[in-house]
């Protein structure tokens, strides 16, 4: 199994250490950073920078995008690492180059079930690991060397979780504890901000209804909505305009299991208008996911069909 250590800014660390977050943005300052030898679930774990050049913590690999600043803050927040929209963009500002960006794209690594170890766990600078990288570098549990660092990383796991310490993998969940022996890969358990990355770039940008992809207007909508039960999961999702995703929620417009779309009398009878709407009934969807397995699925679009539209 391959897994990453990432150099990680120590002011970052600490605050989310104190946050009790589900999910965490790894950004960077400059567009996409890709991550090819990773795998959803691959461990990716905190290396801080000087003085302390330790691992002290980790989560588990997403998705790695890049998304305007603006747009990262509001889908993860307090998770970026920072108090406030302005302390994040001071943070990035600090580090891009032209000023004159009024809203840089940054890179964005979406790590799920983050730990964050107390110092008396950290472990040492692993070997390998030389003073002049700047990013991080893989791992691999099939070499020797490589190997005993995720044992450490096992290790401490299996000590937190045991005294029930933290924000931490408990034992009710052994499916995602990777215990001594064959290294396997967690499933990752998706929270709102990765939720959004994921449905942004399963659409590649663009409204599923209209193919608008302005994307500050443009949102992730949750089918069956996750107050009753819905997952983070693309196949509970649809991208759409903000008046769309409104309407959508409101039962005014839903889409068929076969993924048309219908719209509500109750636009015109309530409001006296929706042409902009019902020139869109009967049609099918402008937009839909390239993978069968991130298309809406059939079982949600009935549920919304069924319980919330309103025909």
């Amino acid at each position: 199994m391959k897994y990453w250590a990432g150099v990680t800014d120590n002011g970052w660390f600490d605050f989310l250490s104190r946050a009790n977050v589900d999910e965490v943005n790894f950004w960077q300052p400059r567009g996409k950073v890709t991550f090819a030898g990773l795998q959803p679930g691959s461990p990716f774990l905190f290396k801080l920078k000087r003085p302390f050049n330790h691992i002290a913590g980790g989560g588990y690999f997403v998705k790695s995008t890049s998304l305007p600043l603006s747009i990262a803050w509001d889908a993860f927040g307090l998770k970026n690492g920072a108090q406030s929209r302005q302390a994040f963009e001071a943070m990035i500002r600090r580090l891009v180059v032209d000023p004159a960006v009024r809203d840089p794209e940054i890179g964005c690594t979406v790590l799920s079930q983050p730990f964050f170890w107390p110092r008396d766990l950290w472990i040492p600078e692993p070997s390998g690991f030389a003073s002049n990288i700047v990013r991080g570098r893989y791992y691999d549990t099939n070499v020797p060397n490589e190997a005993k660092l995720w044992h450490q990383v096992q290790d401490r796991l299996d000590q937190r979780a045991a005294v029930g310490h933290g924000h931490v993998i408990s034992e009710s969940e052994p499916e995602l504890l990777a215990r001594y022996g064959t290294p396997v890969l967690v499933k990752p358990r998706l929270g709102q901000g990765a939720f959004r990355v994921l449905v942004t770039d399963a659409y590649r940008r663009k409204c599923a209804l209209t193919g608008e992809s302005t994307l500050p207007v443009l949102e992730a909508a949750h089918i069956l909505p996750f107050s009753e039960g819905g997952p983070h999961d693309t196949s509970n999702g649809l991208f759409l305009r903000s008046d769309f995703h409104k309407l959508f929620d409101l039962g005014m417009i839903t889409v068929t299991p076969d993924y048309r779309v219908e719209v509500s009398p109750r636009i015109r009878e309530d409001w006296f208008n929706g042409k902009a709407y019902y020139r869109l009934h009967g049609l099918p969807l402008t937009n839909l996911p390239e993978s069968v397995s991130e298309r809406p699925a059939p079982e949600f679009l009935s549920w919304h069909n069924d319980h919330c539209f309103q025909p």
